[in-house]
């Protein structure tokens, strides 16, 4: 795992032989199985915002379509409850 500002990330392995061919991260969410997240999860939320509250994309967090849905539904209502803030200033 590579860290860049302040965010961990995996990195894309190469496979040998077969020219310009990597491996794509996948979903985290997918990887354990995950159904449902849980907006009460501040810790697991803050991972994918960034320092000035903004939510990471699919491509820099490296989910699939439906768990960023999921996971921006919990984001907008941990912020709603005050559990995230909108904007860091």
């Amino acid at each position: 795992m590579e860290q860049r500002g302040g965010r961990q990330r995996e990195k894309k392995k190469f496979i040998p032989g077969k020219m310009g061919k990597f491996i794509k991260k996948r979903c985290r969410f997918c990887k354990q199985k995950i159904d449902s997240i849980d907006y009460k999860d501040v810790n697991l939320l803050r991972r994918y915002v960034t320092p000035s509250a903004k939510i990471l994309g699919s491509r820099a967090s490296g989910n699939c379509a439906r768990h960023q849905g999921l996971l921006t539904q919990a984001i907008k209502r941990a912020r709603y409850l005050a559990l995230l803030p909108y904007i860091i200033k």
